[in-house]
Parts: C-alpha cells; sequence; structure tokens
C-alpha cells in the first residue's frame, strides 16, 4: 500500500452507484433469472468499470476500484461463487436493537432490501476462479491511463459471510468460519497475485454486536477476535503491507445508540494482519472517536484509513470539515500514517443507494478539495 509521503491519498470504502440497466441485471441474476457469466452482462460490467474509475480519477480519489460493479452486495454476493449456500431466504439471525427500538423507522429502512440472504446448508468450497478474474480484467483495462496513485479490490471476510449467509450445516460457529476461511482464501489470493491491494470487508468487527443480543462484551470481543484470527488464516500467503481491512457498525441512517465503542474493540482490530484500517469516523455517532488514538498508539507498520465522508447523508460535506477530519488523525498518528477515505460504500447493496448517485461524486470532489487542504497545512 502506498502512504501518504508527500500529500493526504484519498479513497473510498467499495461501492459506488451502478447504471440503472446494470442493476437491473445485477437484481435478476441474484433472483435466480440470469447468471453472471453471460457476454451481454459482461459488457455491462466492463463498461461501468471503465466509467466508475474515470469518475474517480476525475473527482480526485487517489487509490481506486472497480465500483464493486459485478457484485449485488458486498457481503452476499459469495453465495454465486461458494458451493453449499441455498435454501429460503433467512435473514439476520437476529435484528439489531435500533430496529426493535423504533420498529416503524426501521420497517421503512427496511422495505427497500430486496438482495436474497440464503444459509449455508452444505459444505463450503470456492467454485471457480473465473469470476473474480473477470473483475481484475475489467478492473486492469479500466486504469489504463487514467491518473491514479493505486488500485485496490474489495472481497468479502469470513466474517461477514458468516453473519449475512446464516450457518445452517456445521456443528459449530467456529467450523464454519474456518470453510468459510479456507474457501476465500483462493479469491484473496487471486487478488494479490494481480497485484491489487486487498480490501477484506469486515463489517462484522463492529456491526455483529448488533446480533449477540445481551449477551456481554467479553463474549463479544471473544466471536469477534475468532473473525481476526479467521482473517489471518485465510490470508497468511499475502504481506500485510498488500492489504486493508474495513469496518463498520452497519451502513444505514438510523439512532446507532448500541453500537460498541471503537475504544472497545480497537486492540483486537489492530491485531489482524491487514496494514491498512477503515473505519467510519464522519457520521454523528462515531465522529468523536479519533480521540481513541489519543490512547491507543499506532502499532508500527499500521496505518488510518478514517472516514471523513458520511455515507449516509445526502450532504455535501465542506472540504474545511473535510481538512479538519484529517488533520485531527495527522495530529496523532503521523501525516504518513493517513489516507482519508469514506464511512462505507455509497452503494453497499446495488438496489439499495441512500445517496443519490450525483450527489455521491460531488462528496468524492469534495474529499478530495479537503484532501490538498490538509495537505497544505501538514506539509
Amino acid at each position: 500500500m502506498q502512504r501518504s509521503t508527500d500529500r493526504i491519498l484519498t479513497t473510498h470504502t467499495g461501492s459506488l452507484p451502478r447504471p440503472p440497466a446494470l442493476t437491473e441485471a445485477l437484481v435478476r441474476i441474484d433472483r435466480g433469472e440470469g447468471s453472471d457469466a453471460d457476454p451481454g452482462f459482461r459488457r455491462q460490467v466492463r463498461d461501468a468499470v471503465a466509467d466508475v474509475v474515470r469518475r474517480q480519477a476525475q473527482a480526485g480519489v487517489s487509490v481506486v476500484n472497480d465500483g464493486e460493479a459485478g457484485k449485488i452486495g458486498y457481503s452476499t454476493y459469495v453465495k454465486e461463487r461458494l458451493e453449499g449456500f441455498g435454501g429460503e431466504d433467512v435473514g439476520f439471525a437476529s435484528m439489531p436493537p435500533d430496529f426493535t427500538d423504533y420498529p416503524e423507522y426501521m420497517s421503512r429502512l427496511m422495505a427497500g432490501i430486496t438482495f436474497r440472504m440464503p444459509a449455508c446448508i452444505g459444505p463450503v468450497a470456492y467454485r471457480s476462479p473465473d469470476a473474480v478474474r473477470a473483475d481484475i480484467a475489467d478492473l486492469r483495462a479500466a486504469l489504463e491511463g487514467a491518473d491514479v496513485a493505486e488500485a485496490f479490490m474489495s472481497s468479502a471476510s469470513p466474517g461477514v459471510i458468516s453473519v449475512f449467509l446464516a450457518n445452517r450445516h456445521y456443528p459449530s460457529h467456529e467450523d464454519y468460519l474456518g470453510a468459510l476461511a479456507d474457501a476465500m482464501k483462493e479469491e484473496y489470493d487471486e487478488i494479490h497475485a494481480a497485484g491489487f491491494v486487498l480490501q477484506l470487508d469486515c463489517p462484522d468487527l463492529a456491526m455483529a454486536r448488533h446480533m449477540m443480543g445481551d449477551d456481554s462484551l467479553e463474549a463479544y470481543r471473544t466471536r469477534i477476535a475468532q473473525h481476526v484470527e479467521a482473517i489471518n488464516h485465510a490470508t497468511r500467503d499475502i504481506p500485510p503491507d498488500a492489504m486493508r481491512l474495513h469496518l463498520c457498525w452497519g451502513n444505514y441512517e438510523g439512532p446507532h445508540v448500541h453500537d460498541v465503542a471503537l475504544g472497545d474493540i480497537i486492540d483486537i482490530v489492530l491485531r489482524a494482519r491487514p496494514q491498512g484500517i477503515s473505519f467510519e469516523g464522519a457520521n454523528p455517532r462515531h465522529e468523536h472517536e479519533w480521540r481513541v488514538f489519543e490512547d491507543v498508539e499506532l502499532p508500527d507498520g499500521k496505518l488510518l484509513i478514517p472516514g471523513v465522508l458520511d455515507s449516509t447523508t445526502n450532504y455535501v460535506e465542506h472540504p474545511l470539515l473535510v481538512a479538519d477530519r484529517i488533520v485531527r488523525y495527522a495530529r496523532l498518528v503521523g501525516r504518513e500514517n493517513v489516507i482519508a477515505g469514506t464511512d462505507c460504500g455509497f452503494a453497499t447493496f446495488a438496489d439499495l443507494v441512500p445517496v443519490d448517485p450525483g450527489i455521491t461524486w460531488a462528496k468524492l470532489a469534495a474529499m478530495g478539495e479537503g484532501a490538498a487542504l490538509a495537505s497544505e497545512e501538514l506539509w
């Protein structure tokens, strides 16, 4: 991974709005009405990736990706690539407490969710590298001539898969995690071998607290420590400086009053092998947690990718606000150890887009302007 050696680099969490026709195609495939290997679909994805890379560069994003254009969702896409999943939609094992505290509001929030969440009903295995290799080829082609610093590709972590696709086969959660880690290793290794930074999507490291009901904080910490161990096992053949990790508390506009504090989990998160740690730092519930790094020393080799844009609101952040957020972290952990990012994706599920696509690009441009202002102050 490149560091901010002479200016603050910028990036985002992964998903960006897809063209409407591509979104419709992704929904049909998710319903079993098409194939992601269809040549017409692949052309749609290839064209969308070329456009999204171009637009990222125009917006001033330094470290870009494919916008996750060919995926219905950042976590549930794996059901198309892994053996062992099927059956009826089962949803989450339990709903976040926010949903039960404010049921009327949350029913409106959930109304737009259409993606399928089948369960694990048999042995997990990676079917074929063809899909990830197609994604790699699309991104590589789109990068030709692009004025960017680096490129990354996202992949679901074992832990987040276990949250979205419930276990109905393995005797324990640990056994399920282990099988997922062994299967997903193939995808992780393919991305690394292609020369892209691997981003492990790990919302479970914060969000999974919602799913454990009244269990104690210590029980939760034990659970996410297992998830980190699964990450470390699956990425054992990839250098830490070729990886980054994203965690969040659930990319939805809601009360978030039951969210676990970053300070209660950061020690476990920092045990993960990936060098970069991406997390929410801009929304009203978690912006204050920059203070965590007044007391927590960043280990040698690690770098932070704090969110400086809220991914759930249509407000466009002022560049000076973005700069202030960046400078806070840079003063605490060192300017070379900070890359500006976003709280989460802007289209984590293809047909669930809380921020207007045009506003998404305005927000990313504001991040670029803010990073330039921060760079002037820090250098």
